[in-house]
């Protein structure tokens, strides 16, 4: 008797992409790799305020979802830098549009808001 092949859920587009970059400061962390490799450091300045445990948890599901690369240097002092990964790219039109609405949507109820993107 063949083994019956269990196939995954269907699953909704959207219900899968926010998955992808639901949560806190995903959306930053992308928005800040679009310009090149960021070293932990730097990124940990750039979202001043994100405790270094959430930080570290962020960027390993984004890792994990294929977003973003790490790359660990073997050198003194050790170094890792994170790569924004193509299916990542992808991703920062949408973003983009995403702050565009929610700026509107702060301005017209009056949030303040934070225009560096980083902090």
């Amino acid at each position: 008797m063949p083994t019956p092949v269990t196939l995954p859920a269907a699953q909704c587009p959207m219900d899968y992409a926010f998955q992808r970059i639901g949560g806190k400061h995903k959306g930053r962390l992308l928005w800040n790799l679009q310009d090149g490799p960021i070293r932990y450091g730097q990124l940990r300045r750039l979202l001043s305020g994100v405790s270094t445990k959430m930080l570290t948890q962020a960027l390993r599901e984004l890792e994990a979802d294929g977003l973003i690369a790490r790359q660990e240097f073997v050198e003194v002092p050790p170094r890792v830098e994170y790569t924004l990964l193509p299916s990542g790219r992808q991703l920062l039109p949408f973003i983009d549009l995403l702050r565009g609405w929610a700026e509107t949507q702060m301005q017209a109820t009056g949030v303040p808001i934070m225009h560096n993107i980083s902090s």
